[in-house]
């Protein structure tokens, strides 16, 4: 092997949990209550992306250092409310949501991010739609 070939790798191995390609990515959330007339389309930043994790078959072998399930989460984060359009008086027509102003590869976090992943989520209006732009 050229070693050009073998520093490569070396550095690829030390730095590559830096070069991960987590970022706040846009994303459109949709946001409807039982008593409001309209569903709200938001658009909005979540954090999305890749992050180097490693095997933990080995995790009698290995350190407890090297077993890392990162995932990619909030770094800084603001939160924004909105109001839902069309709601009746007695309702509390204000709803709010995150907004990624930067992401880290890290533990997932469950006083703010949903660490498991549902098999059927849905991600639409069932009502006539609105868009709030932020």
């Amino acid at each position: 092997m050229s070693r050009f070939f073998v520093m490569s790798l070396l550095f690829g191995l030390t730095f590559g949990q830096t070069a991960s390609l987590c970022a706040p990515s846009e994303y459109t959330i949709h946001v409807e209550k039982r008593e409001c007339a309209y569903c709200l389309a938001i658009n909005t930043t979540i954090c999305a992306g890749f992050c180097m994790t490693r095997d933990s078959n080995g995790k009698k072998l290995l350190l407890k250092s090297a077993l890392s399930q990162n995932v990619c989460t909030y770094k800084e984060m603001l939160y924004q409310t909105v109001v839902i359009p069309g709601c009746p008086h007695h309702t509390i027509p204000y709803y709010s949501y995150p907004v990624a102003v930067s992401c880290k590869c890290g533990k997932c976090n469950t006083d703010y991010s949903d660490c498991v992943r549902e098999r059927v989520r849905t991600n639409y209006c069932t009502k006539p739609q609105k868009l709030c732009t932020m």
